[in-house]
């Protein structure tokens, strides 16, 4: 494994990055960046640990590798499963997106928000990274679309009297649909952004290989190395 810097390799970038002898300008600059370390740590342990949970293992497995009771690593790593996140971070286009998913859950008929929705919800910003991505890889709307609808096909439409029971208006999204939500927050940390755009959100179905959209993706031809590769490959070209 690579060693990461020792205390003085630290204090030496540290002080570089102040720029300046003062000592409150020192402090500052350290607070900053043992933040920063520590939320890309907490991201990159996420990442792993949803990995885990994704190939079935369970909270005594995972618990024992960390070192921790059950009890602990649930609570600092579960919600992850069920919160939706703050979308103070999400661009308009990942907003516009996460809107569609819901729009088009309603049109289905569906009472829950799934991460099928969430994929055919890219299509709806086919100028997003995200949506290029898929594109350029064949995996088309209406190719996700018969996908879709063989694995979740719409429902029919329910009675007005029951409308309300079915929670239809504001369906609510799907336990592996809120992982996917959260999940992009991580993927942002873990490439050094301070946004989530629909490329994360894409990244972050292959947190979960048993949620429908992930299995879309594979079974189209796209896997998270070829996704990471023209993600990067998208993101290098802003750059230039």
């Amino acid at each position: 494994m690579t060693p990461g810097p020792d205390l003085q390799q630290l204090i030496n970038t540290i002080k570089t990055d102040a720029g300046s002898d003062d000592e409150l300008a020192q402090l500052a600059t350290a607070a900053s960046t043992i933040s920063e370390l520590t939320s890309t740590g907490d991201a990159a342990l996420g990442f792993f640990v949803d990995r885990a949970r994704g190939a079935g293992k369970s909270w005594v497995e995972i618990s024992a590798v960390l070192g921790v009771s059950k009890q602990a690593a649930h609570k600092r790593f579960a919600d992850s499963w069920t919160a939706r996140p703050a979308f103070e971070r999400y661009t308009q286009r990942a907003r516009s997106v996460v809107q569609a998913a819901e729009d088009i859950a309603r049109a289905r008929n569906h009472n829950f928000v799934g991460t099928e929705h969430l994929l055919l919800g890219m299509y709806k910003e086919p100028g997003a990274i995200a949506a290029k991505v898929l594109v350029n890889h064949g995996i088309t709307e209406e190719s996700v679309l018969q996908a879709v609808d063989a694995k979740s096909p719409a429902a029919e439409p329910a009675p007005s009297t029951e409308s309300k029971d079915l929670d239809v208006e504001d369906p609510p999204w799907t336990r592996r649909a809120a992982h996917v939500l959260q999940g992009a927050v991580g993927e942002a940390l873990t490439l050094g952004h301070n946004y989530v755009g629909t490329e994360h959100l894409l990244l972050a179905f292959y947190r979960d290989q048993a949620g429908i959209a992930t299995k879309i993706l594979l079974e189209q031809g796209l896997d998270e190395s070829a996704a990471w590769t023209d993600i990067r490959a998208a993101l290098e070209g802003f750059k230039k």
